[in-house]
């Protein structure tokens, strides 16, 4: 966007016509707190924190569409992360999709912050979450399991034209060959090729 490096309200100047900022319907806010007085429910903290920010003293946006907030607590020294997204524009699978990756990208920046690869750039992070990864490589997975017997291609070839010889098995433009009728001309070319050229099994 022109002008991201302005602070917000110079940004919102620069069109003054807009009563709704298309961009601003998604967000991305980075809090970081000292408080004192924390408040403890079982393992989770209660921050207080606002939604809404103000672009000048009569006018108050409120980010409603999409949120992603960090968290930074000083004296715990921790990060945390809430997305907010509205159900009106987000189905709850999408929202849950969409932290499933989020935090499937932040473990890959850790592990390379670990394995001293932080030069690691960004495109190389994968997007893709392991049940994805599962379903792409089921999909390109196309090989096929043959019983033991059919060990040659001229066999299972066989085998289809007895179980299938009315179906079509070549089709070329306007052109077309059932099992049984291709068969019918590789036996022909096979003659041809041994009794007129003599050519021997093995040459070809």
């Amino acid at each position: 966007m022109k002008y991201s490096y302005f602070p917000l309200q110079h940004i919102l100047n620069q069109h003054p016509h807009i009563s709704k900022h298309a961009f601003l319907d998604t967000s991305l806010e980075f809090i970081s707190y000292k408080n004192n007085n924390i408040v403890m429910i079982g393992d989770s903290q209660l921050v207080s924190t606002s939604s809404s920010f103000n672009d000048n003293e009569d006018e108050i946006l409120s980010v409603s569409d999409f949120s992603h907030l960090f968290h930074h607590n000083i004296n715990m020294n921790q990060l945390s992360c809430t997305i907010n997204a509205s159900l009106d524009l987000f189905n709850i699978e999408t929202v849950e999709k969409i932290s499933q990756r989020f935090h499937f990208i932040l473990n890959q920046l850790c592990v390379s912050i670990n394995d001293n690869q932080i030069s690691k750039p960004m495109y190389e992070l994968l997007l893709i979450l392991s049940n994805e990864q599962y379903l792409i490589r089921s999909l390109n997975n196309t090989q096929i399991s043959f019983p033991s017997s059919l060990t040659c291609i001229h066999h299972e070839f066989v085998y289809q034209v007895m179980k299938h010889p009315q179906k079509l098995a070549v089709e070329l433009d306007d052109q077309s060959l059932t099992y049984c009728e291709l068969l019918y001309y590789v036996q022909i070319l096979f003659f041809t090729l041994v009794n007129e050229y003599h050519v021997l099994p093995g040459e070809v």
